[in-house]
C-alpha cells in the first residue's frame, strides 16, 4: 500500500490507514489544500472535475466535489472522461483550474488526482511546492453556508473534444474514410471505450471492441506496453484487421499493434504522427531524454530542431513552448500537439496517425519500416541511504566527458552509436538506467557497462 505526494498531485492506494494510503481523509486534505491555494493565487473559483473509469473513481469523485463547494467554488463535473478532454474543457469553461481522477497507468487499487491550471496544463514545479507547503500548514478556511459553491454536471465533452479534432487542417477525414480501416481496440475497460471507438467511427472505421466495457476492472496491466497487449495482437491477427489500437485508463498514452500482430513500438507512436506533422509544417521537436533518438533523425530529416528535456510532462512543455516546437511529447506513447492543446493526447494521436497511414497508402508493417530501427532496454539499480546519488552522477560526467553528455536530469550520454540515462526516480528508491542502441544485445550491453561503472565509483 502506498500513498505518493508529489508537486503534481496526490496517487495511492485506495483502503488502509489514513497518511499511509489514499483514503478519504487524505482526498480531502489534498483537495482543500490545491482549492484554498487557487484562490490565494487569485484564481476564478470554477473548477473542471473528471474521471476515468476506476471502481473508486465515484467515490473519490464525491469527496473531492464537496471538498471544494465546501471552499465556494463552481465545479464543473465531466463525470466519466479523458485527461486530454479535461484539459480542453478549462480553459473552454473559464475555469480557474481541473482536476483529473485518474492513477493513469496504474493497476486498478491506485487512484489519484491530477491538477491542472487555467489553462488545462499541469501545474509547474515552483506550484507545486508551494501547494505541499500549504498541505503541510494546514492553514485552510473554509466558507460560511451562504458562500458555499455548487455542483454542476456536464455531458457532451467527449463530443466536443472530438468535434475538435475532426476540424483540425491536419486530419484528413476523407482520406481516412476512404481506406475503410478495420480496428481493434483494447479500452482497458476504462473510458477509452467512449471516447475512442466514436472517434473512430466518425472517420469511417469498423471498430472490434476488446475490453470495452466501462467497469472499472482493468483485464490486464493497463500499461500500453508489448507484454500486455498479447491478446489484442492475436486479435488483430484473428480479425485480419489493418492494425490495432490501446490506450491507457486515462487515454493520454497511445500504442499501436500492426496488421500482423507486431509491436509497432509504443516509442514509435510520436515518431509516427511527429513525421507526419512536420511534412506538413516545418518546425522543432521536443521529447524527453529517455525517449528514442529516432524522433530526432525524423526531425533532421525534414530539416528541423530536436530538442531533449528532462522527463515528466511539464518538463516537455516547457521545452516545446521555448523552442517554438510543432509537435512533442514522451516516448511511453504521449502525444502533443500545440494546436490543440499542451497536454498528452491518444486521440488527437489517433486521428494524425490514421491521417498518415491513409496518405502513406500501404499497410503499418511498411509504414513502420520506413523508421530507424532503435531497441531500448529499461534496467534500474537500487538505491541505499549511503548512496550519494548527486556524487555518483558528476563522477560518472567526468569518466564520459569527452562524450555527448546532458545533466539537466540526471546524466544521459549520448554515443555515435547509442545512449544511455541515468536518473533518480521521483517515485521508487532507484536509479533507472535506459539504454537505446540497434540491438537489444548492443544496448543491454550499455546499461551493463554503466551499472559495472556505478559498482567500481561506489567501491
Amino acid at each position: 500500500m502506498a500513498l505518493i505526494k508529489s508537486i503534481s498531485g496526490i496517487r495511492g492506494t485506495i483502503g488502509g490507514t489514513a497518511g499511509s494510503n489514499l483514503t478519504p481523509q487524505d482526498v480531502v486534505e489534498c483537495t482543500a489544500a490545491f482549492g484554498y491555494w487557487l484562490l490565494q493565487e487569485g484564481a476564478a473559483p470554477r473548477v473542471v472535475l473528471g474521471r476515468d473509469g476506476r471502481i473508486s473513481g465515484e467515490i473519490v469523485s464525491a469527496l473531492v466535489t464537496q471538498t471544494l463547494v465546501s471552499l465556494g467554488f463552481e465545479v464543473i463535473d465531466l463525470d466519466y472522461s479523458t485527461t486530454p478532454t479535461v484539459e480542453i474543457a478549462v480553459p473552454k469553461e473559464q475555469a480557474g483550474a481541473g482536476i483529473i481522477i485518474t492513477a493513469s497507468h496504474n493497476p486498478k487499487e491506485w487512484n489519484a488526482l491530477k491538477f491542472l491550471n487555467h489553462k488545462g496544463e499541469f501545474i509547474s514545479k515552483k506550484d507545486g511546492e508551494n501547494l505541499l507547503a500549504l498541505l503541510d500548514s494546514g492553514a485552510i478556511q473554509y466558507e460560511k453556508v451562504d458562500h458555499l459553491g455548487k455542483h454542476i454536471r456536464k455531458e457532451g465533452y467527449i463530443q466536443k473534444h472530438i468535434d475538435i479534432l475532426l476540424e483540425m487542417p491536419m486530419v484528413d477525414v476523407e482520406s481516412v474514410k476512404s481506406q475503410g480501416f478495420k480496428i481493434v481496440v483494447d479500452c482497458i475497460n476504462s473510458t477509452g471505450s467512449i471516447s475512442v471507438p466514436p472517434l473512430l467511427e466518425a472517420l469511417g472505421c469498423e471498430v472490434v471492441l476488446v475490453n470495452g466495457v466501462l467497469n472499472g476492472q482493468f483485464a490486464h496491466n493497463p500499461e500500453p506496453l508489448p507484454k500486455n497487449l498479447q491478446d489484442l495482437a492475436a486479435k488483430v491477427v484473428a480479425e485480419k484487421a489493418d492494425l490495432g489500437i490501446a490506450v491507457d485508463p486515462d487515454v493520454d498514452r497511445l500504442a499501436f499493434v500492426n496488421e500482423d500482430g507486431s509491436m509497432f513500438g509504443e516509442e514509435y507512436t510520436l515518431v509516427a504522427v511527429a513525421d507526419y506533422i512536420l511534412s506538413q509544417k516545418k518546425g522543432n521537436t521536443v521529447s524527453n531524454l529517455s525517449s528514442t533518438r529516432a524522433l530526432r533523425d525524423v526531425t533532421q530529416k525534414h530539416g528541423g530542431t530536436y530538442f531533449a528535456s528532462a522527463v515528466g510532462e511539464v518538463n516537455v512543455v516547457e521545452m516545446m513552448k521555448a523552442q517554438d516546437a510543432v509537435i512533442g511529447g514522451e516516448g511511453n506513447g504521449g502525444i502533443i500537439v500545440p494546436d490543440l492543446h499542451y497536454g498528452r493526447d491518444a486521440l488527437a494521436g489517433i486521428a494524425l496517425f490514421l491521417t498518415h497511414l491513409a496518405k502513406f497508402g500501404r499497410p503499418m508493417t511498411a509504414l513502420r519500416a520506413t523508421y530507424p530501427v532503435y531497441k531500448m532496454v529499461k534496467d534500474k539499480i537500487a538505491l541505499t541511504p549511503a548512496i550519494d546519488v548527486d556524487a555518483l552522477i558528476v563522477a560518472l560526467h567526468e569518466k564520459y566527458e569527452n562524450e555527448d553528455c546532458n545533466t539537466i536530469d540526471g546524466l544521459k550520454i549520448d554515443f555515435a552509436q547509442g545512449w544511455v540515462h541515468l536518473r533518480k526516480s521521483n517515485t521508487e528508491p532507484i536509479i533507472r538506467v535506459y539504454a537505446e542502441h540497434d540491438s537489444f544485445e548492443n544496448a543491454k550491453a550499455l546499461v551493463d557497462q554503466m551499472k559495472s561503472d556505478v559498482d567500481h565509483i561506489l567501491k
